[in-house]
């Protein structure tokens, strides 16, 4: 698919976050389980999928042909940055035709030292036809990964750097300050955990949302039922 055509295919859409890490209640070893996650999502009408790993992406593409927003987390030693950190990353998601790749476009400190900038220019270089989408936490960080010439900003990490942690919840402000101060499409990520705060997120101008927990991490959902009545 062409740039034009993916960001058609997921425009005023939901797209649903299907992964489980190691240790989680639906990882398992011996198979994947995200693809009956991603097929369940695409039957109640989901635009797109977002998906963690070499294993869980070929698994899912087997029962889906939405567009999939690809990452793979990894952890370094010297480095908070874990998704999608360096273009080792990025080439095996590129090879795994996804039609977008997201990694981490915060201005922390990333693997080998290298900033935020040069990190940006590498993969664009590299892959120029590939569409990519930036994890951000601020619009700072947004602003920067635009004017590199990102095709999607996300709100994704909006409350999980050290200095968002003041900023629970969904990042409307955020989102409606990136909307109508950049120039690239939005996706609202982070906390959607209701449908209508998705429906909010859209009409506040974003192009599409991803929404993971609240739909496929049936313990979060559990915990905070739980947590309502303590």
């Amino acid at each position: 698919m062409h740039k034009s055509e993916i960001l058609s295919a997921i425009k005023g859409g939901l797209i649903v976050s299907c992964q489980a890490l190691p240790g989680e209640v639906f990882y398992c070893e011996e198979k994947s389980l995200m693809p009956y996650f991603a097929r369940a999502a695409e039957l109640g009408g989901a635009c797109g999928l977002r998906a963690n790993s070499l294993r869980d992406i070929q698994a899912i593409r087997e029962v889906s042909k939405l567009p999939l927003i690809g990452i793979i987390k990894q952890d370094y030693s010297d480095s908070p940055i874990y998704i999608s950190p360096t273009l080792t990353e990025i080439s095996v998601l590129h090879n795994l035709d996804c039609e977008i790749i997201a990694f981490d476009g915060t201005l922390r400190k990333r693997p080998g030292g290298e900033e935020l900038v040069s990190f940006l220019k590498r993969i664009r270089e590299a892959f120029p036809d590939q569409v990519f989408m930036a994890d951000c936490s601020d619009f700072e960080e947004a602003r920067v990964c635009a004017e590199a010439g990102i095709d999607l900003i996300g709100t994704t990490l909006s409350g999980y750097t050290d200095y968002t942690t003041d900023r629970q919840g969904v990042p409307y402000e955020l989102i409606e300050r990136l909307v109508h101060e950049l120039d690239v499409p939005i996706i609202a990520e982070g906390h959607i955990d209701r449908p209508e705060a998705l429906r909010q997120v859209l009409e506040l101008g974003a192009h599409a949302a991803v929404v993971g927990s609240a739909i496929t991490r049936p313990f979060e959902i559990v915990k905070s039922y739980i947590a309502a009545i303590k």
